[in-house]
């Protein structure tokens, strides 16, 4: 094929546009050859041979060639249309400028002979050799066309038609090794397929002496379940012998039972009359019991009007704990200890309700403890406003005294009034809540339920010795919520 080629399909757009028209007319670009003057490698005329067809490795190795010696020349000896390509990138330079490169050197010596000295340079002996017109028989036959080319010694042409049946004779020995190739691959499936046949053929006569035996086996089962099929029929008509004569039986046993039903619902219907008659002898004793404890009842009370009289106790304005919040001189340890069958360990929410349906019941809550475990996002003085308002309903409703401490009272100025039945209490100076609390648990009556509302474990083991019922913050809350 000639040398010249169109321009590669991936050639990008702005190189294209910068050698478009190069080789549409390349004798335009040809530089000091206006005389027309012959190629000085191989002493022809003007009417010289035109250009062989070159073999397509030859095409690609003397593109390649060149454009490996393209950026060595100076930018003056390069053609116009070359110097954007001398600018690529190696890997590019080849395949996107081959068009320009080979449109040059056929129509411009100069520059063929510019780029073969530096090629033959490159090449060494080869070159050396090629250039004297002969060719080593160990040289590769693409490269010494392709320096044919370039250098044109005297027969180049016929360089490069040895070089050309040399690359056939390539092809064609590559040909006949890839058929004798395959056909040695065919041999080799024929006959492995041929091994597989042979071997399936073993596979089915095994399996068809295999079925023959399973053939005979599954006779001899036949025969023996057709014997076992008679045999259970036997069996059957005997079991069905044998049902006709038990079910005789259950006849008999039924009207048995029916009998035995009927004394039992006879002895029933008189073990219910005892039962009437016991419930009214329990129920004539029951009356006496309630006589009986009514006069108990009427006497205890006669008793205590008896003593309330003898006594002569005047009713009382103030309650155990008004006496802590207005004394503070009592020390802590000097109030004797309450019995311990008041104290309860249990953090139950319906725990609270239950303990403030007691009569007289004392709810003493630690407020900080509470507050800042229920809604610590507010102020302090939000959360005191909020957990009193919430005892004062509590108060309302159940009637109890309700006490509630908070810590550092000379931080507390202008205070709104507590709710009716709640009692605000701050500790002094030197003393903390947890402290009052347990003064005002000391100086309840023993006997009297009090109730402390706090989630320290150090102030509900403390008021638990002194026999009070020490809550969690949950229970209140949570009785605060349903509120």
């Amino acid at each position: 094929m000639p040398l010249t080629e169109p321009y590669d399909d991936h050639l990008p757009q702005e190189d294209a546009v910068a050698l478009d028209g190069v080789v549409g007319n390349p004798d335009d670009n040809v530089v000091n050859d206006t005389s027309g003057a012959s190629d000085p490698t191989t002493g022809d005329g003007p009417a010289a041979e035109p250009e062989p067809t070159l073999p397509e490795p030859v095409r690609q190795r003397i593109v390649t060639l060149t454009a490996a010696v393209l950026p060595t020349l100076p930018t003056d000896e390069v053609p116009v249309p070359l110097r954007r390509v001398a600018k690529f990138a190696p890997n590019r330079r080849a395949r996107l400028g081959a068009p320009v490169i080979a449109a040059q050197l056929t129509a411009d010596p100069l520059f063929r002979q510019r780029v073969t000295a530096r090629v033959l340079t490159d090449a060494g002996d080869l070159g050396a050799a090629v250039v004297e017109g002969t060719a080593p028989a160990a040289a590769d036959p693409v490269e010494v066309a392709a320096l044919a080319y370039l250098a044109r010694p005297r027969g180049w042409r016929e360089l490069i038609d040895a070089s050309g049946a040399a690359v056939r004779a390539e092809a064609d020995s590559a040909v006949v090794a890839e058929l004798v190739r395959e056909a040695e691959q065919r041999a080799t499936r024929a006959e492995h397929d041929r091994a597989v046949a042979r071997v399936e053929a073993e596979k089915l006569r095994d399996e068809l002496a295999r079925v023959r035996e399973e053939l005979g086996q599954l006779r001899e089962e036949s025969r023996q379940v057709a014997r076992t099929l008679r045999e259970t029929q036997a069996r059957e008509r005997k079991a069905t012998e044998l049902l006709a004569t038990e079910r005789g039986r259950a006849a008999r046993a039924s009207a048995d039972v029916d009998a035995e039903l009927r004394r039992a619902r006879a002895r029933l219907a008189e073990a219910e009359a005892a039962a009437g008659v016991a419930r009214a002898s329990a129920k004539e004793a029951r009356s006496v019991d309630d006589a009986r404890l009514w006069l108990l009842l009427e006497t205890i009370g006669q008793a205590a009007v008896g003593l309330r009289r003898e006594l002569a106790l005047d009713p009382v304005d103030k309650l155990p704990a008004d006496f802590v919040a207005d004394a503070f001189a009592e020390q802590p340890g000097t109030a004797p200890a309450g019995p311990a069958a008041r104290a309860r360990d249990t953090d139950d929410p319906a725990r609270l309700d239950q303990l403030l349906a007691l009569p007289r019941a004392h709810l003493v809550v630690d407020g900080y403890n509470v507050t800042k475990r229920g809604f610590g996002e507010m102020s302090l003085e939000q959360q005191r406003k909020r957990l009193i308002t919430g005892l004062g309903g509590i108060a309302a409703q159940t009637g109890d005294e309700v006490t509630v401490v908070f810590d550092g009272a000379e931080r507390m100025h202008g205070l709104p009034p507590a709710p009716r039945g709640v009692r605000v209490l701050f500790s002094r100076k030197g003393e903390t809540a947890d402290e009052l609390i347990r003064r005002l648990v000391r100086a309840e009556p023993a006997g009297r339920p009090v109730v402390v509302v706090s989630s320290d474990r150090e102030v509900a083991d403390g008021v638990r010795r002194h026999g009070a019922y020490p809550l969690g913050a949950d229970s209140l809350l949570r009785r605060l919520a349903r509120s």
